[in-house]
């Protein structure tokens, strides 16, 4: 985050460190499932609500690799399909 052009010296230390408004218990709950089931803290929305900047968090795990496959597969399909269309030509 780059520091605000209009502020004067007293500006905001652009990479201070920020505090997660969470409960102990919920912050010591969500560093565990990260370290141990393989699961990824992921933003899922950030937004403002009186002067304050919000995120909404999200527990997920990696695809599988035949989730990566199939994914793969329906985007060449798609490719294969857009190119087919480009080359055709319209009368």
């Amino acid at each position: 985050m780059s520091p605000y052009p209009g502020a004067n010296q007293f500006n905001h230390e652009p990479t201070r460190p920020r505090k997660l408004l969470l409960h102990q218990r919920e912050i010591e709950r969500l560093t565990g499932k990260t370290k141990e089931k393989g699961l990824t803290l992921i933003p899922l929305r950030l937004y403002f609500k009186n002067g304050r900047a919000k995120v909404e968090l999200g527990l997920a795990r990696g695809k599988k690799l035949y989730d990566k496959r199939e994914t793969l597969k329906r985007k060449m399909a798609e490719r294969e399909v857009e190119r087919s269309l480009k080359s055709r030509p319209s009368y």
